[in-house]
């Protein structure tokens, strides 16, 4: 059920907005009487915004700038081309959150969704790389060739999109809650491993000074949420990695050499590194990570759609998996890669109630200033590891709260839910206890299973089936479980 109209975001009631004649809302002179736009569609003041989305930005900026550093290290790449690739990462993430919070025609979900740089085609990338790398003696071609595998792939997933949006009544908040739940189980070991100091080579990795201070980060966080009030409260994610990163410098945990060696202003080069080239085993290979990609945001979307109280139905769906290819196609024409969603942002949303697309939007154009100023960048990446995961805890703690509490409202005294959740949060966890489970399978069955999102919603959607479609109208009383199953509305029963 959508909230009321008199609904804030910073936690009172405001006066209604409606939407003015350029897209953006005012407000009614009717006070909270009035009609307004849903909270997703509420357009904060600009302090707000900046400050809101510049949150988002700080919760996902390892994320964004990760892959690119390990593909390019992989590729060979020189101090100053990782600079461009990173640089070109973070400007095409802003880009496609844009394209996905604000829309255009029929692309773009129109939600609070960020998209960066998918982690799920890493492994392929590199593996592309060393392939390349085999055949042509250097890496010369190592990053065109990837480059249009990522191009192919973008173009499957906007063309696909409006089919595989159809899955959407295999996904009933049995499914739902299993797979919001994964999201934020999957995502705790990543902010373990920031927590001890984000790379095993990294100086005091697992020391007790790192780990120290993501403890204090976190308890910082805590009390803030605790403590503070209003749109201060809302910010207690902000806060705390401000503090956690004041605490940082005389630990000796961060250091403002970065910031020095940045450069000031970098305009982005189109196809930098060489014309897109076309190999047929590099494009099937990136096919298969966008269809894991696909299914891992249209996951995403479905919990974020239940948080912000705004259903994903299938045309939002669709919108989004069109938002992700198109963003995913055009990417490599500025030297990046695949787009897709971020979960650790939906546990942002989660956390602060602050359920505007348009801060996000905000974040996004916060990305582009930053891959435009890579300056600005180094400002925002003088967050230590440690720091990002002792807020990354309640971030990705806060997603598998909200797939629990979704999972409570699906109906768990059916032994037949209970076997559902229990087989497929196991599954997921696999791929989280032991990621190397799966190294001795095929390549496409590794691709599909070493996340534990893809591997616990495929198993999810795939006992939903057995369970509540296949033979469903044979069994008595079917039709009504089947109708809850698959996210139909079953009428109320009248006494009689």
């Amino acid at each position: 059920m959508a909230p009321s109209n008199t609904s804030s975001n910073d936690g009172g009631s405001t006066p209604a907005r409606t939407p003015g004649p350029d897209g953006t809302s005012t407000r009614l002179p009717g006070g909270p009487s009035g009609s307004g736009p849903h909270p997703v569609d509420e357009v904060l003041p600009p302090v707000k915004l900046f400050s809101t989305g510049l949150q988002h930005v700080a919760a996902m900026y390892a994320g964004v700038v990760a892959p690119p550093l390990i593909v390019g290290a992989g590729v060979g790449l020189s101090a100053a081309d990782l600079a461009l690739l990173i640089s070109a990462s973070l400007f095409t993430a802003g880009l496609a959150t844009l394209l996905q919070t604000l829309g255009v025609w029929k692309i773009g979900a129109r939600l609070p969704f960020v998209n960066g740089v998918s982690f799920a085609g890493v492994a392929p990338m590199i593996a592309i790389a060393k392939g390349s790398i085999e055949r042509t003696g250097g890496p010369k071609d190592a990053l065109p060739v990837i480059f249009g595998a990522v191009i192919v792939a973008g173009v499957l997933c906007f063309l696909a999109a409006p089919y595989f949006c159809k899955l959407i009544r295999f996904f009933p908040p049995v499914v739902q809650g299993t797979v919001i739940t994964l999201i934020g189980v999957s995502l705790l070991p990543v902010a373990v491993n920031w927590a001890r100091g984000g790379s095993p080579g990294a100086p005091g990795y697992g020391s007790m000074r790192a780990i120290g201070l993501a403890a204090i980060t976190l308890v910082a966080v805590v009390l803030c949420h605790r403590l503070l009030r209003g749109f201060w409260q809302q910010l207690s994610l902000l806060v705390g990695l401000a503090f956690g990163t004041l605490i940082a410098f005389p630990l000796g945990l961060a250091d403002f050499g970065a910031v020095q060696d940045a450069k000031i202003f970098a305009l982005p080069s189109p196809f930098h590194f060489g014309a897109p080239m076309f190999d047929a085993a590099a494009i099937v290979s990136m096919c298969i990570v966008m269809v894991v990609s696909m299914t891992e945001s249209t996951a995403d979307m479905l919990a974020l759609g239940r948080i912000v109280e705004r259903e994903a139905d299938e045309p939002t769906l669709a919108a989004g998996l069109r938002a992700d290819g198109l963003a995913t196609a055009l990417s490599p024409v500025f030297n990046g890669f695949a787009a897709s969603a971020f979960a650790q942002n939906i546990g942002l949303v989660a956390l602060t109630k602050i359920r505007s697309r348009f801060v996000v939007a905000a974040g996004g154009g916060i990305l582009i200033l930053l891959g435009l100023f890579p300056v600005l960048g180094s400002v925002v990446s003088l967050v230590p590891q440690p720091v990002l995961g002792g807020a990354g805890i309640v971030l990705f703690g806060t997603v598998a709260a909200s797939g629990i509490r979704t999972l409570a409202e699906a109906g768990m005294e059916s032994s037949a839910n209970t076997i559902l959740v229990s087989v497929s949060l196991g599954v997921g966890i696999v791929p989280i206890a032991v990621p190397t489970f799966y190294d001795a399978f095929p390549e496409a069955v590794r691709t599909l299973m070493h996340s534990g999102i893809s591997a616990g919603c495929v198993m999810a959607v795939l006992l939903n089936l057995l369970f509540h479609h296949v033979g469903a109208a044979r069994r008595p009383g079917s039709e009504s479980r089947s109708g809850q199953a698959s996210g139909a509305t079953v009428p109320t029963a009248t006494p009689s």
